[in-house]
Order: C-alpha cells, then sequence, then structure tokens
C-alpha cells in the first residue's frame, strides 16, 4: 500500500494529461513537535486579515436589514453616510434563522465602524451569550452579515473585493460540476454527468456515494462501487473525478470505498465519515494515499486547528456561509497554507455563492485547481465583467467594485423588510 506521507504517485500517472498538481501528503508542520506547530497556527489565527489600507474614513454602520422577494432573500447594508449595498445571504437557511439574525446578530454590528469587522466576529459571539448558540445556525447569519459589510467596505473605498485581501492573484477561476443525486443507477448518473457539464468545457466533476448518514448503507446495492469504475471509463483520464460520500460511511467501509477510488485515479475523497467524527477522518485519510477532504460544515476554529495540525484532512473544505464568512474561511486557509494543505471551499445555499467562491479562489494562494461552481441563480443579476458561466471549464472572477455583481434594482425595490 502507498503510504500516506508518500506522493500520490498513481494518482499523478492518471492525471498528468490535464497537468493538474498532485499533492504530496508530507507536510513542512510534520516534523514539527505538536506544541510548536499549535503555536505557530495560533500565530496565524491571530493575525490581520482584513487589508484596510484603501478605508482611511470610518464607515459606520447605520442599518443593516433583511428583505424578501418571494422566496428569495436580500440583505440591505447602509451607512451614515448614506451608502447603500445589497448582498445574498444563505437562500436555503436564513429563512428559518433570521429571528437569531434579526434579534441576536445585527444589533452587535449597528453603530459601529466597518472596519472593525474583524473584532466584531469576537464580539458578536460574546454578544448577549451568542457562543451558547455555537453551530451552523448562529454562523450562517453572521457570515450574512460580514459579507453585507465586506460590500460596503468595498464600496467606500470605491475598490474590489479581493483588495481587502491581498489583491486578486488570478481572475481564470477553474470550476468542477457536482451532482446532487443519489439513489439513480450508475449508468443514470453518468447520463446526468454529462448533461451537467455539457457545453461548459469542465474538466473536473464530482458525485455522490454512498447512502448519506447512512452508516455503510448505500442508496442502491453496490451502486458506489460500480459508479467509481464506471465514470472513470467513461470520462477517462483527462477528467478529473471527485467522490463525495457525505458522511455515508464507518472507517473501515470508508476505506474500502477510498482504495478502490485510489486504484481508479480519483482527484479527492471527500466527508468519508461523519462529519464531526474527526478521528475517524483521520484514520481513513492515513489509510489512503488518496486525498481525503472535508469540513464543510465545520465552524470550530479549535477543531479546524486540530484538523490541519494532525493532518485529519488533506484538502480542507470551509464553507464561506456555514463557517462564518469570508474572514473566517480566509483564516482556516492560511493555517492550511503553512503546512502544505490546499482549500477547496464548500459551496451552499444557493443566491450568490458561485460568485463567493470564485472570489475567494482569485485571492487565495492555495486555492485547488477546480472549485466548486453552481450558477444559474434565479436571482436577476447582472454582471459587466463576466458571463458567471463557465467557458471551457473557466469562470472569469468579476472585477468592479466589491462582488462586481448588481441585482435588478426593481427586484430590490419589490421586496418587503423582514422585521
Amino acid at each position: 500500500m502507498i503510504k500516506r506521507r508518500q506522493f500520490l504517485q498513481a494518482a499523478a500517472v492518471s492525471m498528468a494529461a490535464i497537468h493538474v498538481p498532485v499533492q504530496s501528503k508530507d507536510s513542512p508542520g510534520s516534523s514539527k513537535s505538536p506544541a510548536e506547530l499549535d503555536a505557530e497556527l495560533r500565530r496565524i489565527l491571530a493575525a490581520p486579515v482584513l487589508d484596510l489600507k484603501h478605508n482611511r474614513e470610518p464607515v459606520k454602520i447605520e442599518s443593516i436589514e433583511l428583505l424578501r422577494e418571494g422566496s428569495s432573500y436580500l440583505l440591505r447594508t447602509r451607512s451614515s453616510s448614506g451608502l447603500e449595498v445589497i448582498t445574498v445571504p444563505h437562500q436555503a437557511k436564513i429563512g428559518s434563522l433570521y429571528p437569531i439574525l434579526l434579534q441576536n446578530v445585527v444589533p452587535a454590528f449597528v453603530g459601529r465602524d466597518a472596519r472593525e469587522l474583524e473584532s466584531l466576529l469576537w464580539e458578536v459571539y460574546r454578544h448577549n451569550d451568542n457562543y451558547k448558540m455555537q453551530g451552523l445556525v448562529f454562523w450562517v447569519t453572521v457570515a450574512a452579515v460580514e459579507m453585507g459589510l465586506l460590500e460596503l467596505l468595498s464600496h467606500a473605498a470605491a475598490r474590489p473585493i479581493a483588495d481587502l485581501f491581498g489583491g486578486a492573484k488570478k481572475r481564470d477561476i477553474g470550476v468542477y460540476f457536482a451532482s446532487g443525486k443519489r439513489g439513480n443507477t450508475p449508468e443514470a448518473e453518468i447520463e446526468y454527468l454529462h448533461g451537467l457539464v455539457a457545453d461548459s468545457g469542465a474538466r473536473a466533476l464530482k458525485f455522490r456515494l454512498g447512502g448519506r448518514m447512512n452508516r455503510n448503507v448505500d442508496s442502491l446495492p453496490g451502486r458506489s462501487e460500480a459508479l467509481i469504475a464506471l465514470a472513470r471509463k467513461t470520462f477517462g483520464d483527462g477528467m478529473t473525478l471527485y467522490g463525495d460520500s457525505n458522511s455515508s460511511y464507518e472507517t473501515s467501509e470508508a476505506i474500502r470505498i477510498g482504495k478502490i477510488m485510489q486504484d481508479h485515479g480519483y482527484g479527492f475523497y471527500e466527508e468519508p465519515c461523519e462529519f464531526d467524527d474527526v478521528w475517524s477522518t483521520k484514520a481513513v485519510a492515513d489509510a489512503l494515499s488518496i486525498p481525503v477532504a472535508g469540513g464543510e460544515q465545520e465552524y470550530s476554529m479549535h477543531r479546524w486547528k486540530w484538523a490541519i495540525a494532525n493532518r485529519g484532512v488533506d484538502i480542507v473544505q470551509p464553507d464561506l456561509h456555514y463557517g462564518g464568512g469570508i474572514i473566517r474561511a480566509t483564516q482556516v486557509a492560511r493555517m492550511a497554507e503553512h503546512v502544505g494543505i490546499s482549500v477547496v471551499p464548500h459551496m451552499s445555499g444557493g443566491g450568490l455563492g458561485y460568485v463567493e467562491v470564485v472570489h475567494f479562489a482569485s485571492f487565495t494562494p492555495n486555492a485547488g485547481p477546480f472549485m466548486e461552481f453552481k450558477g444559474n441563480s434565479r436571482l436577476p443579476v447582472t454582471c459587466e465583467s463576466s458571463s458567471l458561466q463557465a467557458k471551457n471549464g473557466i469562470v472569469k472572477c468579476p472585477t468592479g467594485i466589491g462582488f462586481g455583481v448588481k441585482i435588478d434594482p426593481e427586484f430590490v425595490k419589490r421586496a418587503k423588510l423582514i422585521k
């Protein structure tokens, strides 16, 4: 068996045709003592993230309001100087969570200088004992406010959002398409995957394995094993393939499935064990040469630090909404970069998540070769600098002020204030 700390030679052979970097399981942190590495990661977490050199004047937050038009939600953020921006919270969650947003989160920000955003992320956690709600339910609402304030700061400085994070390093973002289907036959899934990437030029695909939080029971008997092999046979070595189990397996079964994936040259194996079982996930990663990815539902910076220091995963996948926003995801990425781990953020929530992910990839040096792409938002959005579509497997990251997109003003006017 190929040991984890060696280069993934088998994967390198199958992926060489598309020049995807093959990641070593060795890392700069592996030769350091746990105490030394912990201290270094703590310093990274304590370091400032935002570059505010273009925001020389205060940006006082006058109001943060939630609007709804049909089944779509918008966040309207205003400064005391009259600046107004519209951003998009997590569409799939905010309908249930808006009382927490309005009662517990927004009051911690109103009246403050938006340039204090990093320290406010700690203060909102403590505000009225909000830390007792620690979890996705809380951090999704904080992410909504954070992204609104990042847009406000960008507009106040008339700069793109990447400039708040040190500037864009690239504008052409490679993307992969992901199937959300489970329970169809392998043949039906292959047909669906063909349609998913049609006319996009995408060179990477991801599909679902296992039974989703079903303790080793597949959605159809033998589906995962057959699909792993059939997908590679169908798409050939020119397509990077990923598999996502969504917490389907216990350790031994996860390892068995992972070995099949690595025999077929897969790019990564996502969330093999229950998402909060970090010890089993590490055991799977230690047993395999294929990179193990995870962390989409992680919100604890302490657990992130543990997973990175102990190589609990080989690819970190913070969700920009679930984890509390872009600043916190950047902290995770910086810790990962320190030990030679790449970041491929998870994308949830619909709305403008696909825009946020390409922006994140544009300024994050250790971003992976492909980002998850779920375009075609039903929100009426225009963008002057990008089609927001995949062409030749690439999505152009928008330029311009803030996130570089504009929601139809008439749509915003029709939206009703939620109190």
